[in-house]
């Protein structure tokens, strides 16, 4: 085994063969049957916000994690919320929270040469005939899974060898650790092929990769597990950023058959998708603030003022949202593997609101979270 806090990976220990140990090691990463501990974690917030009388939580993803945990995390960090709108939106899988569904769709913009996300939110019953709506959601859903396997190739095929190339060059991995990782990505590979029934679909992207190498921290040291995985996310920057978005749906598409479906439409982070806010895209809201989105909350909300100034008399407003992001996985993991960007996010939670130069930037717009929730839910119908 090698020593933590050196350089030497012995990669002469890996079995090329599966062994049940090897089967026993994928399965835990890929079944979600939280522990007790877990569902602690998830139900117990950090924080409550007793004065906080409305929750807005348009853009945040369960996950894997079961709906009856979220809803007793978010009652208990909101106790006394009179008005909510409270819609989860996984990525390209349609999730429904009380009587409404909403889903993360990934797009591309041709006219920008852009993937784009939408916010699709529904309420429930508008979904009972949605036969094609659900086939271009299953087909962006296959398309985006099959980025995990663009980034497997990266690793072991020679005809990507310029990417391990680049991403050692930027990491400063040395030989050795290429090995090791490409030796621990051929034996994924292998083990996601027998178990291929068994993996749940969502489980069937990047960050599979990313948590079996981390299931070998105790074998071979979390040092050189760190720097493995340094590398690794490096590699993914790289098939990201070359990933064709030119066989999602187009951005046009998927708003013509969200609204054919009576959807309501939010696009998230538009800073960025800059040349998003002169497409003049039918939608109804622009994000304006989440976790990720920070720098330009006061410039988006002018943006949306002024566009809203010239619409014409009877046309219904932008309205502006805000999105905490959320990722519930992130919560049920150990807390020293957590990613503490992510896991301090909370649904509902976006400080922005309160914050004295937005909020007078919200007032000139004639916005804030009561009448945004109010209008929406309307919207909805």
């Amino acid at each position: 085994m090698a020593k933590s806090g050196t350089l030497v990976i012995d990669i002469k220990r890996w079995n090329p063969e599966i062994t049940d140990d090897d089967l026993q090691r994928y399965m835990s990463i890929v079944t979600f049957d939280l522990t007790a501990e877990q569902r602690e974690r998830i139900e117990t917030p950090k924080a409550v916000y007793a004065m906080q009388d409305s929750v807005l939580a348009l853009h945040w993803h369960p996950e894997f994690v079961p709906m009856e945990c979220i809803r007793t995390r978010i009652e208990a960090t909101f106790p006394n919320s009179n008005l909510e709108l409270i819609i989860p939106t996984q990525h390209n899988q349609l999730v429904s929270y009380d009587d409404y569904t909403g889903v993360e769709i990934d797009t591309y913009s041709k006219g920008f040469n852009l993937k784009v996300q939408l916010l699709a939110h529904f309420s429930k019953d508008r979904l009972s005939d949605a036969g094609v709506f659900k086939d271009m959601l299953a087909y962006t859903f296959k398309y985006r899974s099959s980025q995990l396997e663009e980034f497997i190739d990266s690793v072991l095929e020679p005809g990507y060898q310029e990417r391990v190339n680049e991403a050692a060059a930027k990491t400063g991995a040395e030989d050795t650790l290429v090995n090791f990782v490409r030796n621990g990505v051929t034996k994924l590979k292998k083990l996601m092929e027998i178990k291929f029934s068994e993996t749940p679909e969502f489980m069937r992207r990047n960050k599979i990769i990313q948590l079996y190498f981390d299931s070998l921290r105790g074998e071979y040291g979390d040092s050189h597990i760190d720097r493995a995985q340094v590398f690794l996310k490096a590699v993914k920057k790289i098939v990201k950023r070359r990933f064709s978005p030119t066989h999602f749906y187009e951005t046009e598409e998927m708003i013509a058959e969200i609204r054919s479906l009576g959807g309501c439409i939010v696009v998230p982070h538009p800073e960025q998708f800059w040349p998003i806010l002169l497409a003049d895209y039918d939608v109804d809201a622009y994000e304006v603030w989440n976790p990720q989105s920070l720098e330009y909350t006061d410039f988006l909300i002018n943006v949306v003022s002024r566009q809203n100034s010239r619409r014409l008399a009877g046309e219904r407003p932008l309205l502006i949202t805000m999105g905490d992001d959320c990722h519930m996985g992130e919560k049920t993991k150990p807390v020293h593997r957590q990613n503490l960007a992510k896991a301090s996010r909370e649904i509902g939670v976006q400080p922005a609101w309160e914050d004295l130069q937005v909020k007078k930037s919200l007032i000139l717009a004639g916005m804030d979270r009561r009448k945004t929730i109010e209008e929406y839910k309307s919207r909805l119908g």
